[in-house]
C-alpha cells in the first residue's frame, strides 16, 4: 500500500515543530479528510534556511509534509515555489490514489507560507517611508522647531538639553517626565 519511503517519513517525521519567530506561516486544510498543516519559513537571503511543519492527519499527510520540509530547506523562494504535488509524491515513491490529495496540502501549505513571507515584505517596502518620518522629526528641537544634530542633542537656541524619547523616538527634553507627543511617562 505505502511505499518504504513513506512509511519511513511517517514513523521519523524530519522538521516537525514550529518556528516561533516565523518570517512566513502557511496553512491549509481539507474538510473531507479532516487533515491540517501548517508550514513555517525562515528565510535568509532569499532563501529557505528552516522549514517547520504541524500536521494534523493520516500518516500520508506527515509523510507529505516531512518531504515537502525537507525539499525546500536550502532552495531559493523561487525553487520552492516550484515544488509540486507531482513532485512530493514522486519522491516518496508514489502514493496510493486515494491519498494524493495528500501531496496537494503539503506543497500547497509551503506555497502559502512563501506567499505570506512576500507578502509581509511588500508591506514592510510600502510602510518604510513613513518610518523614516519619525527619524526626520527627531532631529528637530520640539521647543523652537529648530534642526538639532543627531549627534549633539542639544538646542542652541533654546538653551535645552534633549534625548530621544524611548517609545516614539521624538525629540523631548532631558527633564522631561512625560514624553508630550505619546503621552508616555519615562
Amino acid at each position: 500500500m505505502y511505499s518504504e519511503k513513506v512509511m519511513d517519513h511517517f514513523r521519523n517525521p524530519r522538521n516537525v515543530g514550529e518556528i516561533a519567530d516565523a518570517d512566513g506561516v502557511g496553512e491549509i486544510g481539507n474538510p473531507v479528510c479532516g487533515d491540517m498543516m501548517t508550514f513555517y519559513i525562515k528565510v535568509k537571503d532569499n532563501r529557505l534556511v528552516d522549514v517547520k511543519f504541524k500536521t494534523f492527519g493520516c500518516g500520508a499527510a506527515i509523510a507529505v509534509s516531512s518531504m515537502v520540509s525537507e525539499m525546500a530547506i536550502g532552495k531559493t523562494l523561487e525553487e520552492a515555489k516550484k515544488i509540486t504535488n507531482a513532485d512530493v509524491a514522486k519522491e516518496l515513491g508514489g502514493l496510493p490514489p486515494n491519498k494524493l490529495h495528500c501531496s496537494n496540502l503539503g506543497a500547497d501549505a509551503l506555497h502559502r507560507a512563501i506567499e505570506n513571507y512576500l507578502n509581509k515584505q511588500k508591506a514592510q517596502a510600502q510602510t518604510a517611508p513613513e518610518a523614516q518620518k519619525p527619524e526626520a522629526q527627531a532631529c528637530v528641537c520640539p521647543y523652537c522647531k529648530q534642526p538639532v544634530a543627531p549627534k549633539e542633542p542639544y538646542c542652541k537656541p533654546c538653551n535645552v538639553k534633549l534625548q530621544k524619547c524611548p517609545h516614539c523616538q521624538s525629540m523631548i527634553a532631558q527633564t522631561a517626565k512625560v514624553c508630550p507627543k505619546c503621552a508616555k511617562a519615562l
